[in-house]
């Protein structure tokens, strides 16, 4: 079952970045770049922050924060809680841009709970949130060259996952 939760995801992942670069194209962004500065819609926040909330690495993030600083989409503004950790702000470009993918989306979205039924477009997003929380409680550790993987439960103790990849 693990297996065909993590095909489905990676699946749905693919299909979300088809649908998140034509809608980002017209605005002319790529989907990583709406991701990291939709991020900081809310208020300015480090890039670290911004892979947290992203679960992507730091590195990922810091080199797509470059290309849209460099662009003037965005900006690094000083941080009071950390010197060296700039903040990653949106400039009135990077909010324009994001406004001119924002009927498109509205669109794309209507026609998604159109297809599916609000009611199961709902039920979707809980269970993939309640998914996320469940691994983001597990700790996945490698037990050593092919012997497969450790996984760390706080409330359960280790519990072993074979190296074939099958589940």
């Amino acid at each position: 079952m693990l297996s065909g939760a993590a095909l489905a995801a990676f699946r749905l992942n693919g299909q979300f970045l088809v649908v998140a670069e034509a809608l980002a194209r017209p605005a002319g962004l790529t989907a990583a770049w709406w991701q990291v500065l939709g991020a900081v819609v809310g208020g300015p926040l480090p890039v670290a922050g911004i892979a947290r909330a992203m679960g992507i690495t730091r590195q990922s993030v810091q080199r797509i924060a470059d290309l849209v600083v460099d662009r003037g989409l965005a900006e690094y503004r000083p941080n009071p809680a950390h010197a060296r950790a700039k903040l990653l702000a949106l400039t009135d470009a990077g909010r324009e841009a994001l406004d001119r993918i924002g009927p498109g989306h509205r669109v794309f979205a209507e026609r998604l709970a159109a297809e599916l039924g609000e009611d199961d477009l709902r039920d979707a997003l809980a269970a993939l949130e309640r998914l996320s929380a469940a691994l983001e409680v597990l700790e996945l550790q490698p037990r050593g060259a092919g012997r497969g993987w450790e996984v760390s439960h706080p409330r359960a103790g280790r519990a072993s996952i074979g190296g074939t990849g099958t589940s």
